[in-house]
């Protein structure tokens, strides 16, 4: 099935369910992704994140490209919409380059920047995109845990205003708004509550999907909440990486002979696999 873009968030908003976005680090995680989304039955967003580029890249070898065209070669063959979007970029010449590698959607992450130069490059970034015939991500708020956004996610100022939403849509013309909203990035306990009065406030404000990043650190109920209140898009990340590593340690230790990394990344492949299906099927509320 070709590769899918924005009308799948469209739809979903349109609809009042949600769509899982899932991060891809190696072929590996693409091919459980997919192999969940068929098994669900249900759309699913493969993001490729700028860490993940730097990560190929250390080797020498060119970053984006490879796993890029990796994921969308395995997204192509797949029986369900799945679209490819670049996820958490700040450096632009990284966001050109995925212009051309066949990205549905990217994702310019200005929300460490003062509000007007955040409003300046997101819109020059949406102009670019939207010419290639690419939907845009932007985030305003910090939903805290990256390098570039210390501060917690519960600190004052730092949730999304719906207002400052409403205008900052209006100003850059993105396609996808990420909110801050009581999530953090890299949590590994799922312990995090959702103000879904300010998410109903911002979905009201706004006429574009609203994406949670950070809903690894948010419980099954919360994220259904979430999808009630007005959330579209769920970014998951961290959760399925534990799910992954977790299997290999447990195959490795039942099976502590084994050199094959075939063997043990079978088992994580199909942990991923199981627990992508259970997620997608929640965030859509199948």
């Amino acid at each position: 099935m070709p590769l899918v873009g924005s009308e799948l968030l469209r739809t979903a908003r349109a609809e009042r369910h949600g769509v899982g976005a899932f991060n891809v680090i190696g072929i590996d995680h693409a091919e459980a992704l997919v192999a969940a989304a068929e098994a669900a039955q249900l759309p699913v967003i493969l993001q490729v994140s700028e860490n993940a580029a730097k990560y190929h890249a250390a080797t020498g070898a060119p970053g984006l490209a490879p796993i890029s065209r990796a994921t969308a070669e395995i997204a192509a063959a797949a029986s369900v919409p799945v679209v490819l979007h670049l996820d958490h970029a700040i450096d632009e010449a990284l966001i050109d380059e995925a212009l051309g590698l066949g990205f549905g959607s990217v994702m310019f992450d200005g929300a460490h920047l003062p509000d007007a130069e955040n409003i300046e490059r997101t819109a020059a970034v949406a102009q670019r995109a939207h010419a290639a015939g690419v939907w845009v991500e932007a985030e305003l708020g910090e939903v805290g845990g990256k390098e570039h956004q210390p501060r917690s996610a519960h600190e004052p100022g730092v949730k999304t205003d719906p207002l400052q939403a409403k205008e900052f849509v209006e100003l850059t013309g993105v396609d996808a708004l990420a909110v801050a909203v009581g999530s953090q990035h890299a949590m590994t306990e799922r312990s995090a509550a959702l103000d879904t009065e300010r998410i109903a406030a911002i979905a009201d404000a706004v006429p574009v999907p609203l994406v949670l990043h950070g809903s690894s650190g948010v419980p099954d109920a919360e994220i259904v909440a979430g999808v009630a209140a007005g959330l579209t898009k769920i970014n998951v990340s961290t959760h399925l990486n534990k799910v992954y590593t977790g299997a290999v340690r447990k195959y490795l230790a039942d099976n502590p002979t084994v050199v094959d990394p075939r063997k043990y990344t079978t088992a994580a492949r199909a942990a991923m696999r199981d627990e992508t299906a259970r997620l997608l099927r929640l965030i859509h509320g199948a």
